[in-house]
């Protein structure tokens, strides 16, 4: 990036695709569509590389990434993967699913890949363009959210321009993000329990019904601040829109720009007939609105905690908790 002040931005064809893949190559930064939101593409291998990850989004260094690959046999090159977490690798994989599992010690991946913890996240990403890349380069990516650290994720081209403008080598313009919020990333400890380290989403006891067996339904707990960071996402302040937020309002204040769910009808509107899919890809977009707005504050309606509900209040509690 020596010299460059604005980053280019390029449509997710077959030319773009391959300018991105000589962009990695070389360890430079990409910004990728995924399924769940734009990630920040650097190859994984490469302690500079990853490096300038964290310098981009501003990034604390104890907050590890997300290694993306191609399938589970690739996967299984950089973190050990048996049992449960095996089975939902090949069955799940595609998607947006990611499994933290014990790092390999020749995975040949850049130390601050992981933080300097002994496991990796990693998954294998669906969205098109995502998958296409990763064809085209003999490396896995580590590719966080493409935004500035704590701020509002990208589900958009325009949303990674906004915050890394000059700051990155590409932005790969393949449309907005069908599933609007970041994987689910499941944890399982050698005693069997999952842990749900962020929601997404991926509903896990649906999983249990589905490969295990559903009689026998496993215990899956929430992620203990004891346990400490062990996968991106977990920061108590995140995805932040730069304004105070006040949660499960029923109507704006004068001077609040109010996001609407349902019946509650806002400036900026998650989903009019109460649809949390569609409220979940619509989330950033509602927020990234609410930030450019004028109004000094924002309020957001009530989102039940239905599916992947689940995953939109996990980030409207994180927007809403200040920065300390």
């Amino acid at each position: 990036m020596s010299g460059k002040n604005v980053t280019d931005m390029v449509l997710a064809d077959a030319a773009g695709i391959a300018r991105a893949a000589r962009i990695l190559e070389s360890g430079g930064l990409v910004a990728v569509p995924t399924e769940t939101v734009y990630g920040l593409a650097a190859r994984a291998d490469s302690a500079d590389a990853v490096a300038k990850i964290y310098a981009a989004k501003g990034r604390p260094d104890v907050n590890p990434l997300i290694v993306h690959v191609r399938d589970a046999a690739q996967a299984e090159r950089f973190g050990e993967f048996s049992g449960a977490a095996r089975r939902l690798a090949e069955r799940e994989w595609p998607g947006p699913l990611t499994l933290v599992v014990p790092r390999r010690g020749d995975s040949g991946l850049a130390p601050a890949v992981t933080a300097g913890l002994p496991t990796i996240a990693i998954r294998a990403p669906q969205h098109p363009v995502m998958r296409a890349l990763l064809q085209a380069v003999n490396f896995p990516l580590a590719a966080p959210s493409a935004n500035r650290s704590g701020f509002i994720s990208p589900t958009c081209a325009e949303h990674v321009l906004a915050s890394l403008d000059g700051r990155i080598d590409l932005v790969l313009d393949g449309g907005p993000c069908e599933d609007g919020v970041e994987s689910t990333i499941l944890l399982i400890d050698t005693a069997g329990v999952w842990y749900e380290l962020r929601p997404g989403p991926i509903w896990l006891p649906a999983l249990n019904d589905i490969h295990f067996d559903p009689h026998k339904p496993v215990e899956i707990r929430r992620a203990k601040e004891e346990r400490g960071i062990e996968a991106p996402g977990q920061l108590a302040s995140h995805y932040a829109p730069g304004k105070p937020v006040r949660l499960d309002a029923s109507e704006a204040e004068p001077d609040e720009f109010l996001i609407g769910f349902g019946a509650i009808e806002g400036d900026c509107t998650l989903s009019a007939s109460g649809d949390v899919d569609e409220a979940a890809a619509r989330l950033y977009a509602c927020l990234h609105e609410a930030a450019r707005a004028a109004h000094p504050r924002i309020a957001v309606a009530p989102v039940p905690e239905a599916g992947v509900g689940r995953a939109i209040n996990d980030r409207l509690r994180r927007a809403a908790t200040p920065a300390s």
